[in-house]
């Protein structure tokens, strides 16, 4: 099997629950379910700029690990309204129409936490040198 390297933990829920916000194994990358939680815990109000934020997330994360942004390949999108998917799909497009992957958006009933209108998760396999 493959080493697995980790994003380290960046809350005491990660290491309770046991989960990690982004892995790497071997040349691929999987980044769990992103949402707009700000470093000060606030969470803003619009869709699209929760998407923004947990594309920008996802992105640092890819790097973090070795990859990069045209190495996404596919990308899922929950969000809470689907009046929202046009914010966030213009968001998706903003972060990730350079790599052109697959990309899926629904709507659910509802996320963790009630002001989150928006969790985006993401594949990358990472291109040999």
């Amino acid at each position: 099997m493959s080493e697995r390297r980790r994003i380290p933990p960046l809350s005491s829920f990660e290491e309770e629950i046991g989960f990690t916000r982004a892995v790497r194994v071997g040349d691929r990358i999987l980044v769990s379910g992103m949402t707009a939680v700000l470093p000060d815990g606030s969470v803003p109000v619009d869709a699209g700029v929760q998407a923004d934020r947990c594309f920008e997330q996802i992105i640092q994360y890819i790097e973090e690990l070795g990859g990069r942004a045209d190495d996404v390949v596919r990308v899922r999108m929950f969000v809470t309204d689907i009046a929202d998917a046009d914010t966030v799909s213009a968001a998706f497009s903003r972060a990730l129409k350079c790599a052109r992957p697959t990309g899926t958006l629904v709507a659910v009933s509802a996320l963790y936490r009630p002001e989150w209108k928006v969790e985006i998760e993401a594949e990358a396999v990472v291109q040999a040198i």
